[in-house]
């Protein structure tokens, strides 16, 4: 298994880069639709169940797969022999955030599922400050893998 693991090290790469892209696209544009959501729809009408449809499906069809396929193809990298040096710092850093991102995509399932029920307690204001929160552990990642601190 290990030795099939280091034979197909660039495409898991490959793969998991482009499950990262695809989850942080979802992670940046779903608060961005609960901004709108918030402040110019309400919580009624045709124009709510649209955007309650919308974010159904950018959570559902886009961002939890993503997320799936990050977590998995990581995984793979992580026990692809050479990959990872748990006595350095960056693995754990990196770690640490991509548990805290998946905190985040929860987070916004469960708002997501409050407006299905027609709830919402956040402003569009908080929604856009809660949006810098997959900016900053994007960074931290990045960072943590690149640099290898």
């Amino acid at each position: 298994m290990l030795d099939f693991l280091a034979l197909t090290y660039p495409w898991i790469k490959a793969f998991h880069i482009m499950s990262v892209i695809s989850w942080m696209a979802a992670l940046f544009y779903l608060p961005r639709l609960m901004v709108h959501h918030t402040e110019q729809v309400g919580l009624t009408g045709e124009t709510h169940n649209l955007f309650a449809m919308m974010e159904f499906k950018l959570a559902k069809v886009i961002m939890q797969p993503a997320m799936i396929s990050t977590w998995l193809f990581g995984i793979l990298l992580i026990l692809t022999p050479g990959i990872v040096d748990w006595t350095m710092v960056w693995p754990w850093t990196k770690a640490a955030s991509v548990i805290a991102m998946t905190g985040f995509h929860e987070w916004l399932l469960a708002r997501m599922r409050g407006f299905q029920k027609a709830q919402n307690r956040l402003t569009g204001r908080q929604y856009r400050m809660l949006n810098e929160v997959p900016t900053v552990l994007m960074i931290i990642i990045v960072l943590s893998v690149v640099v290898k601190f």
